[in-house]
């Protein structure tokens, strides 16, 4: 039987919500590309004006005046360097052209990618990761085209923070780090492990490497310019700070729980809120 992808969904406006402006010095995060960007940060719908903070009050964060300390240093470097980067980049880049970069960064990550889904005990999973590495390298030209997902093979990302959930790790507390954003104990030993294990670093000779700081200076700007409407977003938020944490805490649960075959139990981020009269009617206990 062939495997229904179940991966949270990427909407409009889940990206709206993304803990983009926890990135803000990008620089730190992407010296693990194999951790592909957009399953280190969220990708669901979060409060942005209301404050609201039911999600955010069960999050484990026992140094919060520290982290809102650096979230601050993170938004502002945001602000003076990154920001003016992308916005830069993305005047001058036609969007067909960025989308071709965000897909051969994307490529890059996927021989990670394969690594944790043997960890995961996902063969299957694996042999399509690889097959479209394979794919996309070649006859999409170095990864620029996503041939592999017009062949129905679809992007499934997989990191080691993942990996370690599925093993039933904890998250642990939650923790902003300027240079890599939102974080909890989990994530941030698993980045470590992206880092240090990802094939097409340790095959080309590490970042000091020309390709290295290439693949590094390419990775932090398309991923800036990929968040550049959750940054903006948040200039609506009630409680910036609130609103990044319990958006990362929200993707990347729903990231653990869709490997560990639960994603049948996440919220339809995607769906409308029921009205009143629906609300009513849905009285019929879940089969």
């Amino acid at each position: 039987m062939r495997e229904q992808d179940q991966s949270p969904r990427l909407t409009t406006q889940g990206r709206r919500f993304i803990a983009a402006g926890a990135i803000a010095a990008a620089g730190l995060l992407v010296l693990a590309p194999a951790a592909h960007a957009q399953d280190q940060v969220p990708a669901v719908a979060a409060p942005a004006a209301s404050g609201d903070t039911t999600t955010a009050s069960a999050v484990h964060d026992p140094i919060e005046g520290f982290n809102r300390g650096s979230f601050k240093v993170g938004m502002g470097l945001d602000k003076a360097i990154f920001a003016p980067i992308a916005h830069g980049y993305m005047a001058v880049t036609p969007k067909v052209v960025r989308t071709g970069v965000s897909n051969a960064v994307y490529n890059l990550g996927e021989p990670n990618t394969v690594i944790n889904h043997v960890l995961q005990g996902k063969p299957k999973r694996a042999m399509r990761s690889t097959t479209r590495f394979i794919v996309n390298s070649t006859v999409g030209v170095l990864g620029l085209f996503d041939v592999a997902a017009k062949m129905h093979l679809p992007p499934r990302g997989a990191d080691f923070g993942q990996t370690f959930g599925v093993w039933g790790a904890g998250p642990g507390a939650y923790l902003y780090v300027p240079g890599m954003g939102p974080l909890n104990v989990r994530d941030g030993i698993g980045r470590t492990l992206d880092i240090v294990t990802d094939p097409v670093s340790l095959y080309v000779g590490g970042f000091s490497t020309d390709f290295g700081k290439a693949r590094t200076g390419v990775t932090i700007v398309d991923l800036r310019a990929a968040t550049d409407p959750a940054f903006r977003a948040l200039d609506d938020a009630a409680d910036p700070y609130v609103t990044t944490r319990s958006a990362y805490t929200q993707y990347r649960e729903a990231f653990v729980r869709e490997a560990t075959g639960q994603a049948e139990d996440l919220p339809d981020f995607d769906a409308p809120p029921p009205s009143p009269a629906q609300s009513a009617g849905s009285v019929a206990p879940k089969q």
